[in-house]
């Protein structure tokens, strides 16, 4: 039975990834300026699949291009606030009103909503509903369903063996609580900071998930974008800030056991830098990780193209086949990555708070 498990794991993820393979490219093709003589260019090609986008692109069957619109809200300080969907723009070929996504190698707007104002392009304040953000509240949704549902469960199986989705989740939830709150800031105090440290890990771990899904409504970049690692970050920054007691700022400020000419010229001065630094490397580390392995996979899907432009037709077959395997590969190892990256995030967060509450001893 295990062994069957297995075949239909590798199977599932094949289908992911020659799914993958080809709405990564055909998103390329959606977006590309179609002229005789361009060639197929990788680095756009994998920069337009990790990137946010005004729609959420599904796949391309011919010529048609399925995809879901999204809502485009915009303040102009022309033209005060517009509200419409981002099919008006018909895939970035076309503008609507005065606005259009702008193109261009070197735009540093490329990709982004600018208004033509005498002939000049002008960003307008942007609030729209983003693939990212529809993916945000994608997540948000399925979070709050699946805790308010095993809540109510533990409720009406009070004193009982857990069931279903609870003894799915039971068992992370009791990792946190015990092997990361409870073991980083003690048994005294850790209950105040858990529900913060429970949420952070599954928004990490299911985004995480959610973006080895190349189908709808997988498949975004949630965790791999630097403003959601930077929020992220930041609250654990507020929250250990004002978390910290005397005894915390007295060893930012005046190390205990370190001479006074160091305490008073240079240590302080690293120990405040510090405290800048921490939720710093929080933000980089799940923004690379995760945008590593999705960089990655999509290098591989693009040695098919290159070799099928390069040596026809078979050298892309061919190529595919070695792509394939080895996402399926990836997209294994890639489920480690994401409940490590969801662990260290919270474990590290545990650990300044921890630090920011030690009594003296």
């Amino acid at each position: 039975m295990f062994h069957n498990s297995k075949i239909g794991l590798v199977i599932l993820f094949s289908f992911f990834a020659m799914f993958f393979a080809q709405t990564a490219y055909s998103q390329h093709e959606e977006n590309k300026v179609e002229k005789a003589d361009e060639k197929f260019n990788p680095g756009e090609m994998i920069m337009e699949h990790v990137g946010d986008a005004y729609s959420w692109h599904i796949m391309t069957v011919g010529e048609h291009h399925i995809e879901i619109p999204l809502p485009v809200i915009l303040y102009s300080k022309h033209s005060g606030f517009h509200v419409f969907m981002s099919s008006k723009f018909h895939h970035g070929h076309d503008s609507y009103k005065s606005f259009k996504i702008a193109e261009g190698k070197e735009n540093p707007l490329k990709g982004k909503i600018v208004e033509m104002i005498d002939g000049k392009e002008v960003r307008p304040i942007d609030i729209s509903i983003t693939k990212n953000t529809l993916s945000l509240f994608i997540s948000i949704f399925l979070i709050f369903w699946l805790f308010i549902s095993i809540a109510k469960s533990y409720k009406k199986r009070e004193g009982k063996a857990p069931k279903g989705m609870q003894s799915l989740i039971e068992p992370l939830i009791i990792f946190v609580r015990d092997d990361v709150a409870k073991a980083s800031i003690g048994e005294k105090k850790y209950m105040k900071y858990l529900p913060y440290l429970l949420s952070i890990f599954f928004f990490i771990f299911f985004n995480n998930l959610l973006g080895l899904i190349p189908i709808f409504p997988g498949g975004a970049n949630l965790t791999g974008n630097i403003a959601v690692t930077m929020v992220l970050a930041l609250f654990t920054f507020v929250i250990t800030t004002f978390s910290g007691n005397k005894n915390y700022w007295r060893h930012v400020f005046w190390g205990p056991g370190i001479p006074w000419w160091l305490n008073s010229t240079i240590m302080w001065i690293v120990e405040l830098m510090g405290l800048f630094i921490k939720p710093f490397v929080l933000m980089v580390r799940l923004f690379a990780n995760i945008l590593a392995g999705h960089i990655v996979a999509l290098g591989f899907f693009a040695l098919i193209f290159i070799f099928g432009a390069a040596y026809g037709a078979a050298a892309g077959y061919g190529g595919a086949v070695f792509s394939v395997l080895f996402t399926v590969f990836l997209s294994m190892l890639e489920l480690l990555v994401a409940f490590i990256q969801a662990y260290v995030f919270t474990l590290l967060s545990a650990l300044y708070f921890g630090m920011a509450t030690e009594e003296h001893h």
